[in-house]
């Protein structure tokens, strides 16, 4: 691993300098930024650097830790998928978008340290040996289905391992697993889906949650599998189910085990069940549990707007899946309880296709042009809080300042706390 930096404060400073490389410790090769830190765990660290030229220099400490050392390393080679799934996302795009969404990211240290959902499809007998020694729990794995012959042809890879076998052997050596199904009309819902259900909850609580979500699928589909969205009324179906077994597990397990996507209940027009009902949230980033979430934080701090006094004109910018909540809690409320001019505009993603809902995949693009519609209306509009990258990009890789350049009004990035938004907006 190379060093890309080191600090003035460093025991390393004045030894090493950016461009040495980190060999060893205690011997070992030194992966990757998750084997450092746990070889820096023994009681004595023999570290080895090279220089650019060669030279190998040691160090022994006692009880050190990576931030007494101060080191910036080069960040990991992501492991890629080998997978080529009928519903892939990163095959439903065109050219020119952000570079990160052409990565089939399928890294287990990935999944260890952001929660990225893996298929097992490249992991190695030495992969597994490493999660287990070094604890890298819990991991997210893509199920899909728990039949093998299925599963191997969602993915379109024969030389899957059977997956109840491989999430079993993790589970038994003292690793947590967080699950996931994209569902497909037609394909592995129905009678498969109550299969994968019941032979996942069996794992417990080895595997602890299952989230369901549905398939998304964008207008660059040609050549692709012929594959459908979700109706409102197979939506509907999906919830009960789901709620259904939800109640069956609490009595057995104390747990619900298996939670539908946000999106099923915009899909069928549903309210949202109780921030309590979610439990630890432990699928929040997948798309589950967010909107009641959003919900109860904002009604529980919204008595905190009633001093707002404005006459500015504000745009809410979002996708059709946040719309109608949107509309319904916050519009609703602002509009005629405190009597301030606030507008919540739906956006259609023209790039995507209308079937890709959720504004984070809103293009700067598609939500200029909504906003250039209605720029002599409002004095301010608020973008969905996900749309742009740290570095203020937009997935077409319009940058921010363009978009406010081009708009000529006051443009705010919205958060997740609707209230601080709101607050923001009106000041």
């Amino acid at each position: 691993m190379k060093v890309l930096e080191i600090d003035p404060v460093s025991p390393l400073f004045g030894y090493i300098r950016p461009g040495y490389s980190l060999v060893a410790i205690n011997g070992q090769q030194v992966l990757d930024a998750i084997d450092f830190h746990f070889k820096l765990a023994d009681e004595r660290v023999l570290m080895t650097f090279a220089s650019p030229d060669g030279q190998e220099l040691e160090f022994d400490f006692e009880h050190i830790s990576a931030a007494e050392l101060g080191l910036t390393l080069d960040e990991q080679k992501v492991k890629t998928c080998n997978c080529d799934c009928i519903f892939c996302f990163v095959r439903q795009q065109p050219k020119g978008m952000r570079r990160a969404l052409y990565v089939k990211d399928e890294d287990y240290r990935l999944s260890f340290t952001h929660g990225n959902f893996i298929t097992l499809s490249n992991i190695t007998k030495d992969d597994i040996k490493r999660i287990i020694e070094q604890r890298l729990s819990p991991m997210y794995v893509s199920v899909h289905a728990t039949d093998d012959t299925l599963r191997r042809c969602m993915l379109r890879n024969e030389k899957l391992g059977p997956i109840v076998k491989q999430l079993k052997y993790l589970g038994e050596h003292g690793i947590t697993i967080h699950t996931q199904v994209v569902l497909c009309p037609g394909i592995n819902d129905g009678p498969q889906l109550e299969k994968t259900v019941d032979d996942l909850i069996a794992l417990y609580p080895a595997v602890q949650t299952l989230a369901v979500v549905p398939v998304g699928l964008t207008k660059y589909r040609k050549n692709l599998a012929d594959l459908r969205t979700y109706t409102a009324e197979e939506a509907g179906q999906i919830i009960e189910y789901i709620e259904k077994k939800q109640k069956e597990f609490l009595r057995q397990y104390g747990t619900r085990f298996v939670w539908p996507a946000d999106e099923f209940y915009v899909l069928a027009e549903r309210d949202f069940p109780s921030l309590k009902s979610y439990e630890e949230m432990a699928q929040f980033e997948n798309g589950v549990g967010m909107v009641r979430e959003f919900i109860t934080m904002f009604n529980r701090k919204r008595a905190g707007l009633k001093a707002l006094k404005s006459d500015k004109k504000v745009l809410i910018l979002t996708g059709a899946s946040a719309f109608p909540f949107l509309s319904r809690y916050i519009q609703t409320y602002v509009q005629e309880t405190l009597g301030l001019q606030l507008d919540i505009l739906q956006v259609t993603n023209r790039f995507w296709g209308s079937t890709v809902t959720v504004s984070g995949l809103l293009t700067g693009k598609d939500l200029l042009e909504a906003a250039l519609q209605h720029k002599k209306r409002y004095d301010t509009f608020i973008l969905p809080p996900n749309c742009l990258n740290d570095d203020d990009l937009f997935l077409d890789n319009l940058t921010f300042d363009d978009f406010r350049n081009a708009l000529g009004k006051e443009v705010i990035v919205g958060q997740y706390d609707g209230v601080a938004t709101i607050k923001q907006s009106f000041s």
